[in-house]
């Protein structure tokens, strides 16, 4: 019972590597072999017929004398890493021929567990060896039916050598000699010579491209091998999974994606995939670099803003100011007055004449008087009469009082003047005031006549 109690541990112990064992491409192996089983060196002598004699390997192959041509060997194993693997296999024969015994015919059973290296993993021949524990059980009743526990049943430790070929990706071939050795007095030292076939699986393969599905980057789309089981559908080289254009041939710098004019933008996010263009036109060309692509430029060969189009702007009345600047665009004028013309030297001229008459009291910016209100009103006329050009009016007082407080009253008197052209009608952004004191007088300060006509305002031109 012991020898049983020992396998069916060492079973269990294998099943449960198996389970939580690393797991790698079809880590499973079933086994079907043909086995021959050869008793020597033991032999008839006296009235046990396998007590030992001669050498181990002495005559180990003399197959008509010796070998057990016979039942099957059956076999499971999992891979756990770089060829390492554990396994349990069974064995059934029926022992013929025993050196020195006449017509025996004892059935033979073994079971028990391995492990076993194998080297050369990636090739398609591998040689490997075993290590194992198990029983094994020559039944000398010679009941002609195999009884797989008899009182012969000994343990024993055994090892082997071998090849596997493989024929297939899942499939192939198995030769392997084991020698096994009891533990027991009463057991059996034999050979057992096994020649069959293995089967492999237990990974899955969704997409049958031959990459199991924890190994394959695209598990559900047939794949290649070498791209971790992803396609390449456009054959560049450059797996779909990680190509942008995966129907296009492409380059791996781009992404997978083809750039026909090679600008280092590729053809998909290119307005102009057959010139070669810059980024932040999205690859488009700018031959007067304004910044408008040749697409969209209106004047490809002239540089010009983006919001006319890419073209220069134009001067229709060829004063220097362009016509989105020019106030006046169709008719001459200067920067400083928006490309409007100016008022003429004659108009300046006339309205200050007529300004001799718009005078003030001593400390007072008050409009009063029927003479000024007179002359503002023809100033009015005359802007009418002349509506392009600005004019700046300026306030002037004598030299009575303190200077602080003229420099204050002039710029009244100027506002004064402004305010009441407005309310006559005159655009007050055609005006500006300014005032300058007592420091511009055009008579003597002295005089009463004088005083008077220094407090005044005075017209120009340039703002």
């Amino acid at each position: 019972m012991k020898p049983i109690i020992n396998l069916l541990t060492f079973i269990l112990i294998f099943l449960f590597t198996g389970v939580f064992a690393q797991n790698s491409e079809n880590p499973w192996h079933v086994g079907l072999s043909f086995n021959v089983v050869d008793v020597y060196p033991t032999g008839a002598k006296g009235s046990d017929p396998f007590a030992p004699q001669g050498k181990l390997f002495e005559d180990a192959f003399n197959v008509s004398d010796h070998w057990n041509f016979g039942g099957p060997t059956i076999s499971l194993s999992r891979s756990i890493f770089n060829g390492f693997s554990i396994g349990a296999r069974v064995s059934l024969n029926l022992i013929k021929n025993i050196d020195g015994v006449d017509n025996p015919n004892y059935p033979y059973f073994a079971a028990g567990g391995y492990f076993k290296q194998t080297f050369f993993n990636k090739k398609r021949l591998k040689p490997f060896i075993t290590l194992g524990y198990g029983i094994s059980d020559i039944d000398y009743t010679n009941t002609k039916k195999i009884e797989l526990l008899s009182k012969n049943t000994s343990r024993n430790f055994n090892g082997g050598l071998g090849f596997d070929f493989r024929l297939t990706q899942f499939a192939g071939l198995t030769l392997e000699t084991t020698f096994l050795s009891p533990t027991e007095n009463f057991g059996v030292k034999h050979f057992r010579h096994q020649f069959g076939f293995y089967y492999s699986f237990g990974s899955k393969d969704s997409d049958k491209d031959g990459v199991p599905d924890d190994k394959d980057a695209c598990p559900e789309e047939p794949g290649l091998k070498e791209y971790d089981g992803c396609p390449d559908t456009d054959g560049d080289k450059i797996p779909d999974i990680k190509d942008q254009c995966p129907e296009d041939f492409g380059t791996e710098i781009m992404n997978g994606c083809p750039d026909i004019d090679q600008d280092g933008i590729a053809d998909k996010d290119d307005e102009c995939p057959d010139q070669p263009g810059a980024l932040a036109l999205n690859g488009c060309p700018d031959a007067d670099e304004d910044g408008v692509a040749d697409k969209d430029d209106e004047c490809p060969n002239e540089a010009g803003p983006v919001e006319n189009k890419g073209c220069p702007w134009s001067d229709t009345d060829g004063d220097g100011v362009s016509d989105n600047e020019d106030a006046c665009p169709e008719e001459a004028g200067s920067a400083e007055n928006n490309g409007c013309p100016e008022i003429s030297v004659e108009v300046v001229k006339t309205l200050n004449e007529i300004a001799t008459n718009i005078n003030f009291a001593g400390g007072s910016d008050r409009i009063q008087g029927k003479a000024v209100m007179d002359a503002l009103n023809e100033i009015k006329t005359l802007l009418d009469n002349n509506p392009n050009g600005n004019l700046i009016i300026e306030g002037h007082t004598s030299s009575d009082g303190a200077a602080e407080a003229n420099l204050i009253l002039s710029q009244k008197r100027a506002a004064a003047v402004k305010a009441y052209l407005v309310k006559l009608g005159v655009n007050p952004d055609r005006l500006k005031t300014e005032g300058y004191g007592e420091d511009r007088p055009i008579a003597d300060n002295d005089t009463p006549e004088g005083r008077t006509l220094n407090r005044r305002v005075q017209f120009r031109t340039d703002f």
